[in-house]
């Protein structure tokens, strides 16, 4: 119960705790048993009364001379008929099943069922009153909906990539685009909430940058970013979005990045000079601040890239000292990495102490680090078959629970470590518990698992291990909140087309793909019979009317 605080802030996580456990819903009131039985037992009386219905007119509508007429006309048709109607009747389920299939992996859902529900229901009566009572099932629906909106919060990739100089590049190479118009337009959203105030129009270059951050076309932005330039040299934000967006290399955008913070420290003090003087001005330190924090985090990150990874920790440490209320920054995942880099694992353990805490968000960075941690005390000499013959250690149980803490929190990640998927660019935004951060965090730590001897050995032997302890993993977790099940809808929008989206818990195939896959794998055979024993089969055929 201690790690279920995992989806935002504090004042957010003592929001959450006082929310009802999804899938223990409360019992139903007298009224809705009430309203349920009378539902079903009117469905029933319908059928009862159509069927009397039906046997009372049978005279007048001379049903037994029609079925006569009917039995004449089958016992009329050739064999070739037969052929021809069940080869029909095969080649259009196989288009069924197909298209079923092809709509079920790109969209997890049937589409003959989503027509049902969400169309032919309405029509059918199904639909419930709008007006509900508050306890009625209408209204804990929306209370769920709700909660799914709240797990399913994307949030910034702290390690994003450069555009410029390492999206683009793969898209040269490939010819692929690793991100997605849904991503990049959250990333668009972003710099204009960071990067942006009301006090712009104060500024020329601020205005024009201020029209950069929403244009949707690169060279748009860049030429505007340009624009800024030749107005103010010293507009940090033009230098930052020219380093994102134009620097092909990592050595051009820290230049570019350097640049900017010559510029971005010189406003930021005089904007603290000026912050009592109205609400304004505040406003206007707090954007300078925020360029400032993210011209010197993306330094760090540049000096990562290339090698200096003393000099990014130490830009780390500075940041997180000067400026700690912006910790939903997370700037300290970035420090976890290059101090793993780094291999300095006590600093690693004391960053953990801090930051794996009830009262912050979870992340697979923290989780799955801790378990890695636990793991590198006993995984050099760690034996499967060994630790079934004696048992396992205290100090094997403690990284086997580690591990297992892990998998519950994001369970796409050990396909990645384990190389069982293959990985890809890293989005911009990711959705945590989802397989967008499952890539984020592989594609950057699976170098420090495989640096640690039999690391990876652990992994694989007990992470599935995890399954047995959570059986229903979307009604009710172990240690932290059921799985969200609005992942895999999330993840589709942040992850590029090319990618195989990771689905947990892993979906049953629909009925209607059993169903059109049984109905077309059947006439195709009594097709085939028909073509090769036209004899047997009509004889089949005339004999199957004659009971009725």
């Amino acid at each position: 119960m201690a790690d279920r605080n995992y989806f935002g802030e504090a004042a957010a996580a003592a929001a959450f705790s006082s929310a009802p456990v999804r899938g223990l819903s409360p019992p139903l009131g007298w009224k809705e048993r009430l309203r349920a039985g009378l539902a079903g037992a009117g469905a029933s009386l319908w059928f009862v009364a159509g069927l009397g219905l039906l046997y009372a007119l049978r005279v007048p509508l001379r049903l037994c001379e029609h079925l006569a007429a009917v039995t004449g006309f089958l016992n009329s048709l050739t064999p070739k008929f037969y052929v021809a109607l069940t080869g029909t009747s095969s080649l259009i389920s196989g288009l069924i099943f197909i298209f079923e299939w092809w709509y079920f992996h790109k969209h997890g859902t049937s589409f003959i069922e989503q027509v049902s529900i969400n169309h032919l229901r309405p029509l059918m009566g199904g639909t419930e009153s709008s007006i509900s009572e508050p306890g009625s099932p209408s209204n804990r629906e929306c209370e769920t909906s709700r909660q799914n909106l709240s797990e399913c919060k994307v949030w910034r990739n702290p390690l994003n990539l450069f555009r410029g100089a390492e999206y683009r590049r793969y898209t040269w190479v490939t010819g692929k685009e690793p991100l997605t118009y849904y991503d990049m337009n959250l990333s668009a959203q972003d710099h204009q909430t960071f990067f942006t105030c009301d006090t712009d129009f104060l500024r020329p270059s601020d205005t024009v940058m201020q029209k950069a951050w929403r244009e949707r076309n690169p060279p748009a932005r860049i030429k505007a970013a340009y624009q800024a330039l030749e107005l103010n040299n010293d507009c940090a934000t033009a230098y930052v979005l020219l380093a994102e967006e134009e620097a092909t290399t990592i050595v051009d955008a820290e230049r570019l990045f350097k640049q900017a913070l010559k510029a971005g420290e010189t406003i930021y003090k005089r904007s603290q000079q000026c912050q009592h003087q109205s609400p304004q001005h505040e406003a206007q330190l707090r954007r300078d601040t925020n360029v400032l924090v993210y011209i010197k985090r993306r330094l760090a990150m540049c000096a990562r890239k290339l090698g200096r990874i003393r000099e990014a920790v130490k830009i780390m440490r500075d940041l997180m000292k000067e400026f700690p209320p912006l910790t939903m920054l997370n700037i300290h995942e970035n420090l976890l990495e290059s101090l793993l880099e780094l291999q300095a694992y006590a600093d690693v353990q004391a960053v953990l102490a801090k930051y794996d805490d009830i009262s912050l968000p979870k992340s697979a960075a923290i989780c799955y680090t801790a378990a890695l941690l636990k793991t590198r005390t006993v995984s050099d000499k760690f034996s499967p078959e060994t630790a079934s013959r004696r048992g396992l250690s205290t100090a094997e149980i403690s990284a086997v629970e580690a591990i297992h803490r892990a998998v519950e929190f994001n369970p796409h990640v050990p396909k990645y470590l384990l190389e069982m998927k293959s990985l890809i660019l890293p989005p911009e935004h990711i959705l945590k518990r989802g397989d967008s951060e499952a890539v984020a965090y592989a594609f950057f730590h699976l170098q420090h698992w495989k640096r640690i001897e039999g690391a990876l050995n652990l992994l694989q032997c007990t992470w599935e291990g995890t399954f047995r302890m959570i059986p229903y993993p979307l009604e009710k977790g172990h240690l932290f909140y059921p799985y969200p099940s609005c992942t895999e809808t999330a993840d589709r929008e942040l992850l590029p087309t090319f990618h195989h989206v990771s689905v947990y818990p892993k979906k049953e195939l629909p009925f209607f793909i059993h169903f059109t896959a049984g109905l077309c794998s059947s006439t195709a055979m009594i097709a085939l019979l028909t073509h090769q024993f036209p004899e047997i089969m009509g004889v089949f055929a005339k004999a199957v009317p004659e009971p009725f």
